[in-house]
Formats: C-alpha cells, sequence, structure tokens
C-alpha cells in the first residue's frame, strides 16, 4: 500500500496554495525556492533512448507503444561504447546527468546486466546518472545502485482516478510498489508526470500531493507538458492553459522544497517568456538537447537554450 507522512497536506490545503492570486503563488515559491536553492542556477540533464519501441504498455501519450501504429522503428538495446560516447558528447555539453530510457515493461535480468554496465561506464565519467527502465522487480533497484546509478525514473502520471483513462496495462499502485522498492535500495527517487493529457487542475493538484505525502518526496519531479503524437490516442489532446501549467510547477516547489522541479518534455513549444515564468516558479532543471527518448519527442536546440540562459542570467549548475 501507498506510505505516506504522518503529517500529509490536504486536498483542500493544496488547492488553496495553487489557487492564490498569480503573483503571490510565484513570490511564495521562488521565496522558497532561495531558501533551499542557489538562486539563478539551471541543473543539465541529458536524456537518451537505449532501447526504442515496441513497449507492451498502452500509455495513451507513448509513440513508443506496441498497442498504436506511430511509424516508430524498433530498436534493440543500444551498444555499451555508444552510450558511453553519448554520455561524453552529454558531459561536453554541460550536462551534469545522463538519463538513460528504455521501452519495457521491465528489464529482464540479462538486460538489466547490460545495463549495468552502462550505468558503470557513464558514472566513470563524472556524470550523475538516472534510469527509466519501467517496472521493477525484487532485488533490481538494489543491482542498480551497487552498479553506480543515482536516480531511477518512474513518473506516475497524473492523479490515481485520471491514470485509467490514460493506462489500462499497468496499475497506480503498480507504480507506486516500484518507487517504494527503489527507495528501499537506497536509490534517490525522480518522480513526476505529464500535464495536458485532459486532466483538470484538481488531478494536478492530487498528483502533486500524492508525491509530497510519500514517506520520502521524489529528489527529482519532471513536469512534462504533453506533447501530442500522431497515431496515439492524445493526438488531438487540447493544450494546457500556460497559467495552469506555471502555477502546477509553483504548487511543485511549494510543497516539496527541496526537490529539484525538472522543466521536462515540451518546451520546444514553450515561449521564452512561459519558461521564464516557470523558472519564476520554481523549476530548476531541464532536460538538455535537440531530442528527447525519439526523434518525435522534440525539443529546443542548445544553442538557443543557451541564449535564453544568457538572457536570463541563468547558470548552469555544476557537479559538486
Amino acid at each position: 500500500m501507498l506510505k505516506l507522512k504522518l503529517m500529509n497536506i490536504s486536498f483542500e490545503e493544496a488547492k488553496q496554495i495553487f489557487e492564490l492570486p498569480f503573483l503571490d503563488l510565484i513570490f511564495k515559491a521562488q521565496k522558497i525556492h532561495r531558501e533551499n536553492f542557489q538562486s539563478n542556477q539551471i541543473q543539465l540533464s541529458k536524456l537518451l533512448n537505449i532501447k526504442t519501441g515496441s513497449c507492451p504498455e498502452n500509455c495513451s501519450y507513448c509513440t513508443q507503444s506496441a498497442h498504436y501504429n506511430t511509424g516508430l522503428k524498433k530498436e534493440p538495446l543500444m551498444d555499451i561504447k555508444e552510450v558511453k560516447t553519448k554520455a561524453l558528447e552529454a558531459k561536453n555539453s554541460g550536462a551534469t546527468r545522463f538519463c538513460m530510457g528504455a521501452a519495457w515493461r521491465g528489464p529482464r535480468e540479462d538486460d538489466l546486466d547490460k545495463v549495468c554496465e552502462m550505468i558503470s561506464e557513464v558514472k566513470a565519467l563524472g556524470l550523475e546518472t538516472c534510469a527509466t527502465l519501467g517496472l521493477l522487480k525484487d532485488g533490481q533497484a538494489e543491482k542498480l545502485k551497487d552498479a553506480g546509478l543515482d536516480f531511477y525514473n518512474h513518473n506516475v502520471d497524473t492523479s490515481p482516478d485520471f491514470y485509467k483513462k490514460i493506462i489500462t496495462t499497468r496499475t497506480f499502485q503498480d507504480r507506486i510498489e516500484t518507487i517504494e522498492k527503489v527507495r528501499q535500495s537506497g536509490l534517490k527517487v525522480c518522480c513526476g508526470g505529464i500535464l495536458g493529457m485532459g486532466e483538470t487542475n484538481n488531478d494536478r493538484i492530487q498528483m502533486l500531493i500524492i508525491l509530497a505525502n510519500l514517506e520520502c518526496p521524489p529528489e527529482s519531479i519532471p513536469i512534462n507538458q504533453l506533447i501530442p503524437m500522431a497515431g496515439t490516442p492524445l493526438a488531438n489532446a487540447k493544450k494546457i492553459e500556460p497559467f495552469d501549467f506555471v502555477r502546477t510547477i509553483a504548487l511543485a516547489r511549494i510543497l516539496m522544497p527541496t526537490s529539484y522541479v525538472r522543466l521536462s518534455a515540451g518546451r520546444e513549444s514553450m515561449s521564452d517568456e512561459m519558461q521564464a515564468l516557470c523558472f519564476m516558479a520554481g523549476a530548476n532543471s531541464i532536460f538538455y538537447g535537440d531530442k528527447l527518448l525519439t526523434d518525435y519527442a522534440k525539443n529546443p536546440e542548445i544553442s538557443k537554450d543557451e541564449k535564453l540562459f544568457e538572457r536570463l542570467n541563468l547558470k548552469a549548475e555544476l557537479v559538486c
């Protein structure tokens, strides 16, 4: 069952914060951010898909699902040398964390052995390591930690009530159980969600309450804006209202003051002004590079991000 803190944040309390006058909300979030992080710094993460397509899950937003005809070509697990080359490129571009993702329901033991080798090679370069490999069995999180993994990503995606409208091949509780396995292994947790799938603001608030009320909240919280993908059930989803997105970022910062809040997928369609508001609201991490997991998931070019950072006087965070 879901493990929660003894002192839970209630829905009513979180909604009152979410619905504060916008400028008051931003001020509150920025104040909390500065109490816990160095101001004007952004943590840069690079994401690499190490195994593409043919995933048995039916996540309604994903081009890699075998349930949908998206035109994505299936690719096997990437060669370790290629992963190391990509990690070195990421480090040289300024990234401090290297995230590896695989389109699986969960890793088989022989595949996990190969991923562990990748993790060790990336860690040896001086980068923080993160992996997202799906549901984990007993003992697998410990194996990843022993290989040098720092973070394990496993998003809850949305609220428990809305979840079943997006995914039916695994439950919300399945996700929580993997997060608990990760936490028990001593790994850091990276867990967030996707906005713009048709959920309400109440769903967004409830998702963040679930994360904030975990016995130990995630150290890293990716907040994604849906990138509608042709061939998926959410191809024509209505775009989220920008101010509601910013409010969600602010609430994440306020409810989880010491966590990194990552402005993740969907930045390519955001204006510089919207991204700046997200940074003011407490976002202090981004995915860096011109694509995310697949070529369909576009991301701003590094040169564009560098220009934005220069305009906002933001500096890339260095590895401690």
